[in-house]
């Protein structure tokens, strides 16, 4: 009902409904990011985003599972601004770098190189079994509610989780050559359903 308010234009509906699971997803995106500044960031957009996209929400999963998926996806993309940002290093006289001027900066870098890393192993599941992963692992979703949002019954869902983190494993764990290792789909052609 306060949804349906909200994409009908109704401004206090809208905002109650921003209040409601602004915790929700604030807590989302810094557990995503890591930091709080930026989480808070990466939170402020992900309002941004729900409310542009709220007239596209059509209801087949919760609000609440939508606007975390929303979440979700604006933290990732913070991740990936991140990257793109200097390092801070201390240069010497022949060119090299002689130290890191920011100890701190160096290990949020190297934690967000690692989760662009795990991002990109992500990506390169199959698309069954990323959703499930990325509901579960990322937006935090129970199975039933997994369930919910694929549409497949619930064994469905822990078999898709388990094929997806041990392709996982298997990605991550190959440190000398993880860009030439594409992942594979081993599932079989249908799931069980138990």
């Amino acid at each position: 009902e306060l949804v349906a308010s909200a994409q009908a234009g109704d401004r206090v509906a809208l905002d109650r409904l921003l209040r409601l699971h602004f915790d929700r997803v604030h807590a989302v995106c810094r557990r995503i990011v890591g930091t709080s500044h930026d989480a808070d960031d990466a939170a402020q957009e992900a309002m941004i985003r729900i409310v542009k996209g709220l007239h596209a929400f059509d209801g087949r999963s919760s609000f609440g599972t939508w606007a975390y998926r929303v979440a979700s996806n604006t933290a990732l993309d913070e991740l990936r601004k991140r990257r793109r940002r200097p390092m801070l290093r201390v240069v010497g006289e022949d060119g090299d770098v002689a130290e890191v001027a920011d100890q701190l900066a160096e290990r949020q870098v190297e934690a967000i190189v690692e989760r662009l890393s795990l991002d990109d192993a992500i990506a390169a599941l199959p698309d069954d079994f990323r959703a499930a992963v990325v509901l579960r692992d990322v937006a935090d979703l129970d199975y039933r509610e997994i369930s919910e949002v694929l549409d497949v019954p619930i064994g469905t869902v822990k078999s898709r989780i388990a094929r997806g983190r041990s392709l996982l494993a298997d990605r991550l764990g190959n440190h000398d050559t993880p860009d030439e290792r594409p992942i594979q789909d081993t599932s079989p052609q249908s799931e069980p359903d138990a």
